[in-house]
């Protein structure tokens, strides 16, 4: 089980770093630099941080995923993706919307890109961590 959960981990992390990419760096590039006052210059962003975290992120979704989700399969991994992403994605567009004067384009892209997120780690994490078919046993006649 702990080789599915490595291995799931780092698909998920890859997934989300190529997702994070598409969101923020291409699609919300502009909405950035127009409110370019509330961010760090990027000569002082901290990238390797953000790695860290999406690291950190991804082996606490699987795990998650792996040792309290039962049965393990797709609908399960498709339902929890879908509660995951749904939960963080309110925290994290709209609650920080509530706070600092972010466009609402970029609360409701963070939403959206988060519950996108979970839900296609979800299912991949679904693909990866699945519970063992149950052997039948023959028994012998005498």
């Amino acid at each position: 089980m702990t080789r599915k959960i490595l291995l799931a981990t780092l698909g998920v992390f890859i997934l989300w770093t190529i997702l994070d990419f598409v969101i923020h760096g291409l699609l919300l590039k502009s909405a950035y630099q127009d409110s370019m006052q509330l961010w760090r210059p990027m000569s002082e962003m901290k990238n390797w941080l953000m790695s860290v975290v999406r690291l950190i992120s991804a082996l606490v979704f699987v795990t998650i995923y792996a040792r309290l989700i039962s049965p393990r399969a797709m609908k399960q991994a498709l339902s929890y993706g879908v509660l995951f992403g749904l939960g963080a994605g309110i925290s994290m567009g709209y609650g920080t919307y509530a706070v600092q004067p972010i466009p609402y384009l970029m609360a409701f892209s963070w939403f959206l890109g988060t519950l996108v997120k979970a839900v296609l780690a979800g299912l991949l994490t679904g693909m990866i961590v699945k519970d063992q078919p149950i052997e039948v046993v023959e028994e012998a006649t005498p």
